[in-house]
């Protein structure tokens, strides 16, 4: 009784009111098997199963929050209740990314002004949101690890809270001019295959097309590792480009920089008033938790078991790592909360 008294829900069990156009519905039912009636059993389910289990400390219960791991899942109640277990774990377990998750940091905003990370105003023409990236202007010793990923959570959990992205999926930019060997030595390579595969598992986002632009030779070893761990259905959907002018993307919806209407500056202006407007609820966030002690130490290392693979994906990242340690005498280690 003492476990169930403990239990706190941050937002109610609110009547779900659609506000999805009615394209982006037909696109729930066709894609994700999504309709009224599934929708309304499905959320019915996962908040008798969190009320009830003794594992979830604090949650959220609204429709917004549950129906981002329904999708991603396409409506597969066991799924959805095994991806938000995971996904609060992972919150929990390894704090560095998912909490204080605050645009107004200095050092978030200093990166967020850079255009390390934002998202375009504009659609394509399927409707989605864009993600660009510039990894090159992170200032390996100036920026730590920790405001990486953190950074990337306050992107990816603003973007999430619009259920239009939910349904529509997104679509990514990088221009990986900049990078080099360095940028590499922020992560371990045991740590760099809990990243991928937390980002394509846990964190409940449909990634639709990936392009990458500018990848420097010098770092092709680390991007083929990296392809390696995600899935086949993503991998198709990676296309890497030596010149902007060669990606096959609406130009329109990127910076004028890269061929676009609107100068970069002004996207990420806009970009700020949209993680304002989301601010509070990604800061309430941080009250969600589990019991710990009710998880294994496996389980709260990994969170997915990233590393469940085997041995050779084990070993594959040791001998990686033992490569990149032969070429630098500076491999940083990521500290865990």
């Amino acid at each position: 009784m003492s476990k169930r008294l403990t239990k706190r829900f941050l937002t109610d069990a609110d009547k779900y009111q659609c506000s999805l156009s009615v394209e982006t519905q037909t696109i729930a039912e066709n894609e994700l098997r999504e309709t009224e009636n599934s929708r309304s059993q499905a959320l019915t389910a996962l908040r008798s199963w969190m009320e009830q289990n003794p594992k979830l400390l604090t949650v959220r219960l609204d429709s917004n929050f549950l129906l981002r791991f329904l999708r991603t899942k396409k409506f597969s109640v066991p799924m959805a209740q095994e991806a938000i277990e995971r996904y609060l774990l992972l919150r929990q377990s390894w704090g560095i990314a998912f909490n204080q998750l605050d645009y107004k940091l200095p050092v978030m905003m200093e990166l967020i002004d850079l255009g390390f990370i934002f998202v375009s105003p504009f659609k394509d023409k399927c409707g989605r949101r864009v993600i660009i990236y510039k990894p090159g202007v992170f200032d390996p010793y100036k920026y730590t690890n920790q405001d990486m990923c953190r950074v990337m959570g306050i992107c990816y959990e603003t973007i999430m809270e619009d259920e239009e992205n939910q349904v529509r999926g997104l679509v990514h930019f990088a221009d990986g001019a900049g990078v080099s060997f360095p940028h590499l030595t922020l992560f371990t390579p045991r740590e760099a295959v809990r990243i991928v595969k937390n980002g394509e598992r846990t964190v409940p986002m449909r990634h639709k097309e990936i392009y990458g632009v500018n990848v420097h030779p010098t770092i092709k070893f680390a991007l083929d590792f990296g392809m390696a761990l995600i899935s086949e259905k993503i991998r198709k959907r990676v296309k890497l480009y030596t010149s902007i002018e060669d990606v096959e993307i609406d130009k329109s919806v990127l910076p004028k920089e890269y061929g676009g209407v609107m100068p970069m500056r002004q996207m990420i202006d806009l970009w700020k008033e949209e993680l304002a407007n989301k601010r509070d609820t990604l800061l309430m966030n941080d009250k969600m938790s589990v019991r710990l002690e009710m998880y294994s130490e496996a389980a709260r290392e990994g969170a997915v078991s990233a590393l469940r693979a085997g041995a050779n994906t084990c070993a594959g990242a040791d001998a990686v790592g033992d490569a990149m340690r032969g070429l630098t005498g500076n491999f940083r280690k990521l500290e865990v909360d």
